[in-house]
């Protein structure tokens, strides 16, 4: 299972995930509860059901870089472009905007 923190503007929104059953977005409750907490993207409002989907979630896929970036990416860390999680962890950390994304290690979880 491939699991990450989302962040929206450096705060815990949620956390995204990748298993057998496809990918999965949950809020994080206390962000959900804070003041002045919004959307990560309009695809994806404020609730507290999570979200379950068989292909990475658009948003999220458009986080991506596309073009050369993403060929500097795949022969940087030897990634599988096919495997959109997998790039999603490597190259999200720092994206422009206000989404950011921290891969969670197996020994973290």
């Amino acid at each position: 299972m491939k699991r990450a923190r989302v962040y929206m503007y450096n705060k815990l929104a949620g956390i995204l995930s990748e298993d057998e059953n496809g990918y999965h977005f949950q809020y994080d409750s206390v962000y959900i509860k804070a003041d002045g907490s919004e959307a990560i993207s309009l695809t994806l409002p404020l609730q507290e059901k999570g979200y379950d989907s068989n292909t990475l979630f658009p948003f999220f896929d458009g986080l991506i870089p596309e073009g050369w970036l993403l060929d500097i990416a795949q022969k940087n860390w030897k990634l599988n472009v096919r495997d959109r999680m997998d790039v999603l962890l490597h190259t999200c950390q720092d994206c422009i905007g206000a989404v950011s994304i921290e891969a969670i290690t197996e020994d973290e979880a």
